[in-house]
């Protein structure tokens, strides 16, 4: 897995050139190293779309905190509103938008749970006080006053004063593992370019389709 911290890519394509890409992986790679440079806030920020029980979309922002060739991965609390919609209808979409480069991404695929092990790695390079809130925070569950949340903070960070937080039973990440992605960029007069991979199981090769803007 690749923190974006770090991202590292082989075959660096400019926007002058990525219409020429065989492969989005490394696409994509370049493009948010290029967003890392230039966005002023949170380049790894992407919009996660899914379906609530009647089928009414819901969408919000998360980060997404590594990618490969298997797929993009956010974290969460299981039992948040994402968390209970992706359980009952393991399929999602991506959008991610750099507004100083002009570009877009567009993911859509399957969704399945990250292990154990990949939770428990990365809820340790938290910040602890991240760690602690995830502990005292009851995900998208109705709160009575911000002082409540306050003292819950507390007694979790009384809990932990020393030694290390250990990951909660109910926070863990998610893996959406991509089908379809569309890679946008800003031309003048709205002649963009457009380009979309596209494959129907991980296991098979990458079609790629130029489409109009």
């Amino acid at each position: 897995m690749t923190d974006t911290t770090s991202m590292k890519h082989q075959t660096p394509l400019t926007s002058g050139d990525f219409t020429a890409a065989d492969e989005p992986f490394a696409l994509f790679a370049a493009w948010l190293d290029e967003a890392i440079k230039s966005e002023p806030n949170d380049p790894n920020a992407m919009a996660l779309a899914t379906v609530d029980p009647d089928g009414l979309p819901d969408v919000r922002m998360v980060l997404m905190k590594g990618f490969d060739a298997e797929g993009f991965v956010f974290y969460s609390h299981i039992a948040s509103q994402k968390g209970r919609e992706l359980a009952a209808n393991p399929k999602a979409a991506l959008l991610f938008h750099w507004k100083s480069l002009r570009r877009q991404v567009r993911i859509r695929g399957n969704v399945t749970p990250v292990t154990d092990a990949e939770a428990d790695t990365y809820f340790a390079t938290r910040p602890k006080q991240a760690q602690i809130g995830a502990w005292a925070s009851k995900q998208s569950e109705a709160l009575e006053s911000r002082f409540a949340f306050e003292q819950a903070i507390a007694k979790v960070a009384a809990k932990h004063i020393i030694g290390e937080v250990p990951r909660p039973p109910g926070w863990s990440g998610w893996r959406i593992t991509p089908s379809r992605i569309e890679f946008w960029h800003d031309r003048p007069f709205r002649l963009h370019d457009r380009i979309e991979f596209r494959r129907d199981a991980a296991c098979q090769k990458w079609s790629k389709t130029r489409m109009y803007p």
